[in-house]
């Protein structure tokens, strides 16, 4: 029987070789890279990716990294762009074409009509003297000593190195622009630095009816069915004008056992925690996370600018939220 290949060797040395062929760009970040970061960074449209077959699956990521990171950008195939969707190019747009043979027949169709719109060509290729090379603007060398395929054949380390190269794009014209966190979050509400980012404790604090909240006095029997019915583990009290007095919560409850008070005589006054911590509805729900984290609670207290209680957050609100 014919024996395994040892397949973490081949492994590691398809690793080795993509290494490299990235390692081999940084000499290459040169005047024509800050000639194509130029252009984009002054284009007043969009820049537009296109390539064929796995070109164009590297040109797709590249188009995503550039929108999500501050430079509209969309990917186009040059299939399609050949019978129509060329119209989604305008003469204010910028163009990325990638092809490593710099020959692909799809690619060189469409680029007249490029020319023609005079919309600046950007071309990542592994052949400088091909033709997409020549005719553009700027030309990023993206060429590789070897593919990790050991046919030379598949698109590996070439696809790695354009990536590379694309996010190196994204990247400096990310910080060319001033893009922030608050930014990328704005690109990525649903995702978990967006929520982190823009969701603010109003979005997910309990208010109303659903706010557990007893006056002072009461006998701490009630205030224990408050806390029940509502089942936050906690209770906020407050005065007639609802300004926050201070909170009493399960923790609570069992330092009163502790300490031997008769549950049945005694006011909420006499145990609870007076002023509690708080904080504002405005604030980032993040923030609410790091309070607790910080003095080892569950909920927080939501006041507004007159001390008057807003609201109610708990970490299991967090959790729902996908803050935590």
């Amino acid at each position: 029987m014919p024996s395994h290949p040892d397949f973490q060797k081949l492994g590691r040395r398809t690793l080795e070789i993509e290494r490299d062929a990235v390692a081999t760009l940084i000499d290459r970040v040169d005047e024509s890279f800050a000639r194509a970061c130029g252009l984009m960074l002054a284009c007043t449209g969009r820049v537009v990716v296109t390539g064929m077959g796995k070109s164009g699956h590297i040109g797709g990521k590249i188009a995503a990294t550039l929108a999500s990171t501050g430079t509209p950008a969309f990917f186009v195939h040059p299939g399609e762009a050949s019978h129509g969707d060329l119209g989604m190019v305008t003469r204010h747009d910028v163009v990325i074409a990638i092809s490593n043979s710099g020959e692909t027949p799809e690619v060189l169709t469409i680029l007249p009509l490029f020319k023609r719109m005079a919309a600046p060509l950007i071309a990542m290729t592994g052949k400088p003297a091909s033709t997409l090379a020549r005719a553009a603007e700027v030309h990023l060398d993206v060429s590789v000593a070897q593919e990790a395929c050991p046919l030379n054949l598949a698109p590996t380390a070439s696809t790695t190195a354009t990536l590379a190269m694309g996010d190196a794009l994204a990247v400096a014209l990310l910080e060319a622009r001033g893009f922030t966190s608050e930014d990328f979050a704005l690109s990525h509400p649903g995702g978990a630095l967006g929520r982190r980012l823009l969701l603010k404790i109003r979005d997910v604090m309990r208010s109303g009816e659903a706010l557990p909240r007893v006056a002072p006095g009461t006998p701490l029997t009630k205030a224990l069915l408050e806390m029940t019915r509502k089942g936050l583990g906690m209770t906020a009290i407050v005065d007639a004008q609802d300004h926050v007095v201070g909170i009493y919560t399960d923790g609570d409850l069992r330092r009163t056992l502790d300490h031997g008070i008769d549950v049945r005589s005694a006011s909420i006054d006499e145990v609870m925690t007076r002023g509690g911590r708080t904080v504002a509805a405005d604030h980032l729900a993040v923030e609410a996370v790091q309070l607790m984290e910080q003095h080892k609670i569950s909920a927080l207290l939501v006041k507004d600018a007159d001390g008057r209680l807003e609201g109610v957050i708990h970490i299991n609100d967090l959790l729902r939220a996908g803050v935590v």
